[in-house]
């Protein structure tokens, strides 16, 4: 509740209705608050039912907040679907600045934050969340990502498997009474959190792929070697010699293929 400011609370008081992820927790909120505004159920299991009222009542000339239930709208969550309806309706939108665990993550990362992506969820299952991080192995910049506590260690195991050993920070419970950063090469902390998952909201801050000088032939087959006896699958470890090198996957896959399918040259 610390977090919120004073321009926030100047809205919620002058709000028509508010349309909250849950009622029960923006309205302990609003209790909290001294504030008494009608509220409106909006999230993603309802959001193709409440968006047209909420367009009606806007047309109407009402005010509607936008909240979520921690950090801020639109960041993982079905929000932008509403702002693009405004948007086609010709109707008014602000937003309000104010707590984001994606930004505090980065911020206490002190990894590189001059170019960074955020990828929200990577998939639950391993195959699909390898193969997202495989399209994103390349991508020159500070990778972000929500997860689940449950599904920590293994998403860690994955990256780390697709990645390397990148520098890393596993941020918890942010701007609340028990924040937590751990910070490491992805394969520690895979190892930390393999078999005790944290509890609380979870975000996983990774380094950019190195900038190295073109490799050799000889250091390509080193890097290969190295990535798959720490584990990882052939393919896996081309599309992290890919990224760590710059040389396209489909020819660092081909030739991991004939170092450890056909044999050594």
């Amino acid at each position: 509740m610390g977090d919120i400011t004073y321009r926030a609370v100047e809205v919620l008081a002058a709000a028509d209705l508010v349309a909250c992820e849950d009622t029960r927790v923006t309205g302990g909120l609003m209790t909290k608050l001294g504030l008494d505004r009608p509220l409106t159920p909006y999230h993603e299991h309802n959001a193709e039912r409440a968006r047209p009222h909420l367009i009606s009542q806007l047309k109407d000339g009402k005010v509607v907040a936008l909240v979520s239930d921690a950090g801020t709208p639109l960041v993982s969550d079905p929000g932008y679907r509403l702002v693009r309806a405004c948007v086609a309706e010709d109707i008014a939108v602000t937003a309000l600045p104010g707590a984001s665990a994606m930004i505090t993550a980065l911020q206490l990362s002190g990894l590189p934050n001059d170019r960074f992506l955020f990828g929200g969820f990577l998939p639950a299952k391993a195959t699909a969340r390898r193969q997202a991080l495989r399209e994103l192995a390349a991508v020159p910049a500070t990778l972000m990502f929500y997860e689940s506590p449950n599904r920590l260690g293994a998403s860690l195991a994955d990256m780390a498997a697709v990645l390397g050993a990148r520098e890393a920070a596993v941020a918890r419970e942010l701007t609340k009474l028990h924040e937590e950063v751990a910070r490491g090469d992805l394969f520690a902390l895979a190892n930390r959190y393999a078999d005790a998952p944290p509890k609380g909201e979870v975000v996983v801050v990774v380094a950019p792929p190195d900038d190295a000088r073109p490799a050799t032939a000889d250091e390509l087959d080193d890097r290969l070697r190295k990535a798959v006896a720490d584990g990882a699958t052939v393919k896996d470890a081309a599309a992290l010699v890919a990224a760590e090198t710059g040389f396209p996957r489909r020819d660092v896959y081909a030739r991991a293929l004939r170092l450890f399918t056909m044999g050594e040259e």
